[in-house]
């Protein structure tokens, strides 16, 4: 049997989907559910700190969900083309970290609306490599509420509200998510 190009992405996907673990979402979860306490507890200022490194918590902390759970992170497909793809994508959204914090400056809820932004662009490459559509859609939808909770949101609330906004888009990913 000759594998023609779409068989050789199909399987490059498989090997990133077999691969790639929960630990992610498990771990942007839990970060953003500290975050929605914490954005009670905190002054703004205060709180967008805290977003700003902890956001920058993610993929270690994935990382150490997956070898506690007993399994090695991105084992086996280091030379998969569509793994290159996805990371590169997290260094993308890295590279507009500085934007994000420089907009902080006037702003702090800024950071926080930022954090809930770009960390959701994460899941457009996620989607692509893993042959799943929910990935774009829970970049969408979580960028669009973010921005409804920005602007709609009663000032005391509007950091909580992008909170919930980005704990409810895991959740519906979680749901969604390709199983195969």
């Amino acid at each position: 049997m000759i594998l023609g190009p779409d068989s050789a992405l199909r399987e490059l996907r498989d090997d990133f989907r077999a691969s790639s673990t929960s630990s992610m979402p498990i771990s942007g979860t839990l970060l953003w559910t500290v975050a929605a306490i914490l954005s009670r507890l905190l002054p703004i200022e205060t709180f967008a700190i805290v977003v700003a490194f902890g956001s920058g918590a993610i993929f270690p902390l994935a990382l150490l969900i997956d070898v506690l759970r007993g399994n090695k992170p991105m084992a086996g497909n280091k030379d998969n083309p569509v793994l290159s793809n996805f990371m590169q994508g997290i260094a993308t959204i890295a590279l507009l970290w500085p934007l994000v914090i420089i907009a902080g400056f006037n702003d702090p809820l800024l950071i926080v609306l930022g954090a809930a932004i770009l960390m959701a662009l994460v899941w457009i490459p996620y989607g692509w490599s893993a042959d799943d559509p929910v990935g774009l859609q829970h970049a969408i939808g979580r960028c669009l509420l973010a921005y409804a909770a920005f602007f709609f949101a009663p000032d005391e609330w509007r950091a909580t509200a992008i909170c919930v906004v980005v704990i409810l888009a895991y959740a519906y990913s979680f749901i969604r998510i390709r199983r195969d």
